[in-house]
């Protein structure tokens, strides 16, 4: 397995690169916009494949690094289900399960410090975010965060994974890299409590001022979606009520770009064609399944996935090769059901 832990200085911010093997696909977790370039060097580097970058919550010390890797490399954007970013590719919610080539993450719903903060479980690690820091725990005095919602999330889950687990936080400003959970519950001051009682009152008493990057980094941080209008002024767009009634017809092929675990848990339009996005660059080139589908029969393309970024993504590549008729649903399938569009599972 291919591990990087990155470091920005000016935030305290970790960042994290896995990948199962060289060549092949990988997984970003908590970018920083200041180090972008050097993310798509050392993937470059590596011989990597960025399908996917994950933010464990709304960063309030930062500005996220999703947006950008988005539109180098066409990876999906994840988040968590509660999270109040404008628009990302994936929401996850607690139990699902976070996938790459190689490599399954479990999505852990931590929040406390945020009401949308996630942890990632895998194998002998697990991604704590800002909820578990390594000998602390993040503040939970803005952004509705909740002591008692942190207790929950620390005592009642994190610790509960075996003592040998290796904890990897978003920040640190002490220089440390690595614990485990072992080691948090014993020498952690923030957990020699005796309830959750005692926790409310050690956190509420804290006092910490704002973080410096607060009034800029939350509200860019809260704007990281595709620009889905600029799709649709191209005329490459349909809206959710128009694209029911195209819906069955033969000039049109229904191609839903979201994962298998995606379609299990939401639902799919019937009659569509499953395509994921990962493999999208394959498909719409010449001698792919799309590319001949459209080229051979003479059919439209019409996009979908979860709320309308991977496919906007999509109708741009296709048209870039050379299929002009290839539209999208706009706010995808989140936009479909909202109209009361027909659901089969």
């Amino acid at each position: 397995m291919i591990f990087r832990q990155l470091f920005d200085a000016t935030s305290g911010t970790y960042t994290y690169l896995l990948a199962s093997r060289r060549g092949g696909e990988a997984l970003i977790v908590d970018p920083v916009l200041e180090k972008v370039e050097r993310y798509l060097t050392l993937i470059h580097e590596l011989d990597l494949r960025l399908v996917k970058a994950v933010d464990t919550h709304l960063h309030a010390d930062h500005i996220t690094g999703l947006g950008a890797l988005r539109d180098s490399t066409r990876c999906i954007t994840v988040m968590g289900e509660q999270s109040s970013v404008d628009v990302v590719s994936m929401r996850l919610s607690d139990g699902d399960t976070l996938r790459i080539e190689g490599l399954e993450l479990e999505a852990m719903y931590t929040p406390g410090h945020t009401d949308d903060s996630y942890s990632f479980l895998m194998q002998d690690r697990v991604f704590t975010g800002d909820t578990l820091l390594i000998r602390g725990t993040g503040r939970t005095d803005f952004q509705n965060g909740s002591a008692r919602a942190q207790y929950e999330s620390i005592f009642n889950r994190l610790l509960r994974l075996p003592d040998e687990t290796m904890v990897f936080p978003a920040h640190d400003y002490k220089g440390d890299t690595v614990s485990t959970i072992g080691e948090e519950r014993r020498w952690n001051p923030r957990l020699q409590v005796r309830d959750v009682e005692e926790y409310e009152a050690l956190m509420n008493g804290l006092n910490l001022s704002n973080p410096k990057m607060m009034d800029v980094a939350v509200p860019a941080n809260q704007r990281q979606g595709f620009a889905q209008e600029e799709i649709a002024r191209l005329g490459w767009a349909v809206d959710a009520a128009r694209a029911q009634s195209m819906v069955g017809r033969n000039d049109i092929v229904l191609v839903d770009l979201r994962e298998k675990t995606e379609r299990q848990k939401v639902g799919s339009i019937p009659g569509a064609l499953h395509a994921p996005y990962s493999n999208l660059q394959e498909n719409i080139q010449p001698g792919g399944m799309l590319y001949e589908l459209a080229a051979t029969t003479n059919r439209d393309l019409l996009f979908y996935c979860a709320f309308g970024e991977r496919s906007a993504m999509a109708v741009r590549a296709a048209h870039d090769v050379g299929l002009d008729s290839a539209r999208h649903i706009q706010g995808g399938i989140d936009a479909w059901k909202k109209a009361g569009g027909a659901l089969v599972h």
